[in-house]
């Protein structure tokens, strides 16, 4: 089995079709971005004993206590914390292994994911069956954050080597899976729990069973569809730009992932990745209340604001909210495509002020909008902050291989990737905190976010200020030839594929059917979660 998996037997031979990489990709991250669905297992989760009504827990029994008990139900406050694992242990695990996994390959870095994954989820399955939850927070939490980072960075590296010519786009493909896992997993959830659900049962494990099955098979299909291109291989047709002229922010050098730590080019994407992220993910979780308070009854139609509704208003408009939500999310998962694609024909560094100068003046123009009662000119305005999210994401891959070469680009990733744990903290904490410190002032509910749109635009211009430092490196921090050939002894590659045998003598020629095929695999799920999403969006222009 571990000869299958190492690298030097993925070497794709003559004839390997580049595009069947992306689906392979993408199969892995529709996947595992379930994890930004897994808020739609809290509330079930949160009445597991009681079913109708929570079992609440006494005062006596903390957080600490709730990890173990059996007679009362967990608080949605506590499930959160798998949240909070998740994306903690997805940047420092792509920290810690990124370098193993650029050795070792995608394929065996891709199995090791869907293990730990999908094993993770099964573990959480035991854990609301024996309703322990520090068997959820170790399962999916720990166990399955490692295999979120490892899946995360995967396809990173291969990628880029397989598209030079199209790096951002390429990446772009992937990570526009990850947004989009939630899109697929939130509904297949809810319909498996509804499908499992008896008068004692709220159908959450058997749904976490259910799903754990099905990912771990997309998961090792993606996994061992993953090739890797012989050394020097590059698109027929395609010549890649001179060195230091047609673009100064591409290398054609390679540093060694070791030595990142040390280089302030590093840092500086480290910090404009996390004033991107920090800015957007801040309001991710509080669109659907933001959205509510600032225009209360106006949702529906009703002069009248969010504390002057009945619980019948309240519920309406918590479905217009809920809409709105949904919307927001279609423009993360179509930014991250749209934004990487085009950062092939603008340059990282231009599209990144994009990023930071139009997205300052969205924030900044959002209180106005707010005021004057435009809910035209507030969602257009946060629909466009989404897509700069998403496209963050996507197109720091190809920035980072820009500027430190192709051979550990995978590795430096994982590195960069703190950054994304530290804005999963930073973001969320400056939004809420700000409301409820606006809140406690008397200030009204509709005026609450006016002063953190402004707290965030300052995050957009120190974004901004980092992005504009960035200049190419220095000649001392790239690997000497001498060096980079040991690491690609090390990374076990091969100039060709016929140097260590593959099963078709070489050579990899597909059909053209099986590439439709692969694209179909994960084209169809994914068609059917933006109908899901386009259902809730329809809730919101209704």
């Amino acid at each position: 089995m571990s000869g299958i998996l190492d690298k030097e037997r993925i070497i794709a031979g003559p004839g390997f079709n580049r595009w069947l990489v992306p689906p392979a990709a993408l199969a892995i991250h529709l996947c595992i971005g379930m994890a930004y669905g897994f808020s739609v297992f809290w509330l079930p989760l949160s009445k597991a004993l009681g079913i109708k009504e929570a079992i609440k827990c006494g005062p006596e029994v903390g957080f600490w206590a709730q990890l173990f008990t059996t007679n009362c139900d967990w608080q949605i406050s506590t499930l959160g914390w798998m949240y909070t694992l998740f994306f903690v242990l997805l940047g420092s695990s792509a920290a810690i292994w990124g370098g193993w996994l650029e050795r070792s390959g995608p394929r065996k870095a891709g199995v090791v994911s869907a293990v730990c994954w999908c094993g993770g989820m099964l573990i959480s399955a035991l854990g609301i069956y024996t309703h322990q939850f520090w068997l959820m927070l170790l399962g999916s939490g720990v166990i399955g954050g490692i295999g979120l980072g490892l899946g995360y960075i995967s396809p990173v590296s291969t990628l880029i080597k397989w598209f030079p010519d199209r790096r951002g786009m390429a990446t772009g493909m992937a990570i526009m899976g990850f947004g989009g896992g939630a899109m697929i997993g939130s509904p297949l959830a809810a319909d498996l729990m509804k499908y499992f659900a008896t008068p004692t049962d709220m159908g959450v494990m058997q749904t976490f069973v259910v799903m754990a099955l099905i990912y771990f098979v997309f998961m090792m299909a993606g996994a061992f569809g993953y090739r890797v291109p012989e050394t020097g291989w590059k698109p027929a047709g395609w010549t890649p730009p001179p060195a230091q002229v047609n673009n100064t922010m591409i290398t054609q050098k390679h540093v060694h992932v070791k030595k990142v730590w040390g280089i302030p080019q590093f840092w500086l994407i480290w910090m404009v990745l996390c004033m991107n992220v920090s800015a957007g993910i801040g309001v991710i979780g509080m669109a659907s209340p933001m959205l509510q308070e600032v225009f209360g009854g106006s949702l529906i139609g009703v002069q009248a604001k969010f504390g002057e509704l009945d619980k019948a208003q309240l519920a309406a408009i918590a479905t217009v909210a809920a809409g709105f939500t949904a919307l927001l999310s279609l423009f993360n998962i179509g930014g991250r495509f749209f934004w990487a694609s085009l950062s092939d024909k603008m340059g990282r560094k231009i599209t990144y002020i994009v990023f930071f100068v139009l997205g300052g003046l969205m924030y900044f123009s959002v209180p106005g909008s707010a005021a004057a009662g435009s809910i035209v000119l507030f969602v257009g305005a946060f629909c466009v902050i989404l897509s700069m999210y998403g496209g963050g994401f996507a197109t720091v891959p190809a920035y980072l291989a820009d500027l430190f070469g192709t051979q550990m680009v995978g590795a430096i990733h994982g590195r960069l990737l703190t950054a994304w744990a530290t804005a999963g903290v930073l973001g969320p904490v400056v939004v809420n905190y700000m409301r409820e410190y606006q809140l406690g002032l008397g200030i009204p509910r509709e005026q609450v976010y006016n002063q953190t749109m402004y707290i965030l635009v300052g995050m957009l211009v120190v974004g901004l200020i980092c992005n504009l430092l960035v200049r190419p490196l220095d000649n001392k921090w790239f690997m000497t030839d001498a060096e980079l050939a040991a690491e690609k002894k090390l990374a076990h590659e091969r100039a060709a594929a016929s140097e260590v045998g593959t099963s078709t003598g070489g050579a990899d020629t597909i059909p053209a059917w099986v590439v439709a095929f692969a694209w179909a695999a994960v084209g169809l799920p994914l068609a059917w979660g933006v109908y899901r999403t386009l259902l809730s969006v329809a809730k919101f222009f209704a």
